[in-house]
């Protein structure tokens, strides 16, 4: 069955029993990954809900419970804006869990004004990629146990505001914008995919990332009237902005977790339930930048985290 933009959730798992799977959703508290866990919950897998704050996840875990009795969750702490947190949720992580089958990257900010997190990061590549990257690291040999299985990441169609910059990736010598921010930790997360799967993928272990699309949830908690203008005036002017619903907007992160045609497509980025294609067109929307898949980029981009988190 071929899916699309309108697909939901539902759709994408329609028929598919994930008995026996176990699964870590971080950002599970609210929008995507509550809606992520609610259907993978629903379809039979154990959910390791990954949030900051722990009263909101319990929270999430009564209301996914409220629609899906049967519902096998667990409620972990993870502030992805601090190490010691990540490496903390690791441990116990492994300390219960031998195997892992899907590590779904979900929790991120957008567009926030300039500050940095407790490791000293430029707090949206701190959040969005550095901390996913270690956490992601930490839990390979649970996932290497339970090959094949599955890490995805959500970027976003942001990355097309700019690439990574190893160069100066706090902005010490660049002057602070939100968005091109926001674009080097989503084009971070798709190198990241790149990677990963060039050094796990023969292993059976695949790694992707997503566009979930347009979608009006928490994440965009940091919009200013300034900076949706930004994002606004970047949008082709030809073309309507779609809003998606949450399960609509899920329904990739689904897809990715299940869909068997993608076993040969390790490291893509996908969107709208389909792989994407190059789009290098400055005004068009859709697509992958080629920046963002370029292995010699995510090369240089694994080295340099690895040497932040203090890892091989």
């Amino acid at each position: 069955m071929t899916f699309g933009a309108t697909s939901t959730t539902d759709d994408v798992l329609e028929g598919i029993v994930l008995t026996g799977t176990l699964a870590v959703v971080t950002g599970a508290s609210t929008g995507l990954g509550e809606e992520t866990t609610r259907a993978l919950a629903d379809h039979g897998a154990t959910v390791v809900m990954a949030v900051r704050d722990l009263a909101k996840g319990e929270a999430a875990a009564a209301r996914i419970r409220g629609a899906v009795p049967q519902a096998n969750l667990e409620v972990r702490r993870l502030e992805l804006g601090s190490l010691a947190s990540v490496r903390s949720f690791a441990e116990g992580f492994l300390a219960e869990h031998e195997s892992l089958d899907l590590l779904i990257n979900n929790a991120g900010v957008m567009a926030s004004p300039q500050d940095t997190t407790e490791d000293g990061f430029d707090l949206q590549l701190g959040t969005n990629h550095v901390g996913h990257f270690l956490l992601a690291e930490l839990l390979t040999p649970a996932l290497l146990v339970g090959a094949p299985s599955r890490v995805i990441s959500l970027s976003s169609a942001g990355h097309r505001f700019s690439p990574v910059d190893l160069e100066d990736p706090g902005f010490a010598t660049t002057e602070y914008e939100p968005w091109v921010a926001y674009g080097r930790s989503k084009t971070a997360n798709a190198l990241f995919a790149v990677g990963y799967d060039a050094r796990y993928g023969e292993q059976g272990v695949h790694a992707f990332s997503l566009h979930p699309g347009g979608i009006q949830t928490e994440l965009g908690r940091h919009l200013t009237e300034d900076s949706l203008k930004t994002l606004m005036d970047a949008m082709p002017k030809d073309e309507e902005l779609i809003w998606k619903s949450i399960p609509q907007g899920a329904a990739t992160t689904c897809w990715a977790a299940t869909a068997p045609e993608l076993d040969a497509r390790g490291g893509a980025y996908l969107e709208d339930c389909q792989v994407a294609t190059i789009n290098d067109d400055p005004a068009g929307r859709g697509g992958i930048k080629s920046y963002a898949i370029d292995p010699e980029q995510a090369d240089a981009l694994w080295a340099w985290s690895a040497e932040q988190v203090g890892l091989d």
